[in-house]
């Protein structure tokens, strides 16, 4: 009997990730294996596909992964180093019992984790903690899995390419950020029409460009230089395991991920009309006002990316998004959140309508004042306490409150919102206003409710 303990910082709310060397072995990664590969057995099922990212530790991470999923008797489907996306695509495809990619997505390069599905189903919050009970238990399936080598990444790019239906040529720019998706990234632009440039397209897991992580201005600021060199129509930025997309328009502005979502539930609107379309709680009331215009159901649903998965099965949304560039298609897709697929839908709706101007309709976009989401420490047994205090205190004083995910604060001019991270010890705050002195008034009653708990407000707070 087999009993591991795991470092208690890095079993999280969506998946498994640590320091390397520091909070996150080989034998983890060997115990991660055997948990899920029981959890897998135990609901029925024999198969696991397991990718990887192009991190430096990532491959001694996948071998031991792969032996601990063997010991429970499960077979494994190795797909290579990739994209998340390609995973989950595997597993979907192939129609495996479990998917498990080693990844430590957009994290700094000394990281690494997990991410699961499980029977389509993102494997995540109870299921990671279960995980970890019972491998602090020995409670593990026992068994001889074979592993075998399943290359997909030709299917995978030929299904990329499927829904790219325009024909105008375009000039795009492409940043994988040297992150996993740079292979499938190269592969894809030749397949497309129009001029199409790739940046830092070498898979290399010490990022020697910039850091792998979009919604940071800082990182995007190669791709923008690159853009106005060529003159392009519009640039594409990925995270560090592209399940993350950032988009920049001809004139070098940032498309944050809810005007992303904006431009794309245009489109999939037209054929799924009256539609639920999803947001996380971050998003602007400009997406929501804009879905409600364009005939579509806005649905404002909690930050999280398995949370969202789950959402669009139930309402059975075509199209789900998050602040962070989690983009999740399930019009004509697998519901899953891909950045490459979504970029390509993006590029889609551009090069379908011979005078669609991004900049132009970036311009008409509904604008408004905001501070960028602001985050700081609360200990991870006070981060709830606060939010609650907070919601009675609201409550009192007869607020318009949404508490899908913390508390949403609807007044006059704008919103604030105030919620726990599931993932660290930290509160996350925003504020949105239709104008720069109604954003003050509003930081100003956000910093008052964290001032009656005990907290502070950060200062960063320029908008976007």
């Amino acid at each position: 009997m087999t009993k591991h303990t795991f470092h208690p910082s890095i079993l999280r709310e969506y998946d498994i990730r640590g320091i390397v060397g520091d909070t996150l072995f080989a034998a983890d990664a060997e115990a991660v294996g055997r948990g899920f590969g029981s959890a897998v057995r135990r609901n029925g099922g024999t198969r696991v596909c397991v990718g990887y990212d192009g991190r430096v530790s990532s491959p001694e991470m996948e071998a031991a992964v792969v032996k601990g999923l063997l010991s429970t008797g499960v077979n494994v489907e190795r797909v290579g180093r990739g994209p998340t996306p390609m995973l989950y695509f595997a597993t979907v495809d192939t129609k495996a019992d479990g998917g498990l990619m080693v990844t430590g997505s957009h994290n700094p390069p000394t990281h690494n984790g997990f991410k699961m599905m499980i029977a389509k189903k993102p494997f995540f919050g109870e299921d990671i903690r279960k995980l970890g009970r019972e491998a602090a238990e020995g409670n593990v399936e026992t068994g001889a899995g074979k592993a075998i080598d399943a290359p997909i990444f030709d299917k995978y790019l030929a299904r990329l390419r499927q829904d790219f239906t325009g024909t105008r040529a375009l000039t795009a720019v492409w940043d994988a950020g040297n992150g996993a998706g740079g292979e499938i990234v190269e592969a894809l632009v030749k397949l497309l029409p129009g001029t199409n440039t790739v940046l830092n397209g070498v898979i290399d897991g010490t990022f020697p460009a910039h850091h792998p992580d979009p919604t940071e201005p800082k990182n995007l600021v190669q791709l923008q230089a690159e853009v106005a060199k060529q003159k392009a129509d519009v640039g594409f930025a990925f995270d560090g395991d592209a399940d993350r997309i950032g988009v920049i328009d001809g004139k070098g502005r940032i498309l944050w991920g809810d005007q992303i979502l904006q431009i794309l539930a245009e489109d999939v609107l037209k054929t799924h009309p009256g539609a639920p379309i999803i947001a996380d709680v971050k998003a602007s009331q400009a997406l929501f006002d804009e879905v409600k215009r364009m005939g579509g159901q806005p649905v404002m649903w909690k930050t999280g990316h398995s949370l969202i998965k789950n959402k669009m099965a139930e309402t059975k949304s075509p199209l789900a998004g998050e602040m962070s560039g989690h983009i999740f298609f399930a019009d004509k897709y697998y519901g899953f959140d891909d950045a490459v697929y979504a970029a390509v839908r993006f590029l889609d709706i551009m090069a379908k309508d011979p005078a669609y101007d991004l900049a132009a309709r970036y311009d008409r976009m509904p604008k408004m004042v905001n501070t960028p989401e602001l985050r700081f420490p609360c200990a991870d047994d006070r981060k709830f306490a606060v939010i609650d205090e907070v919601k009675a205190r609201l409550a009192k004083a007869g607020a318009d409150v949404s508490d899908t995910d913390g508390v949403r604060v609807n007044v006059k001019g704008g919103w604030w919102l105030l919620r726990a991270s599931n993932t660290q010890a930290v509160l996350v705050a925003r504020a949105e206003a239709d104008s720069p002195a109604r954003l003050e008034e509003l930081k100003a009653m956000l910093a008052e409710q964290l001032k009656q708990s005990g907290l502070d407000l950060p200062t960063q707070s320029a908008g976007h």
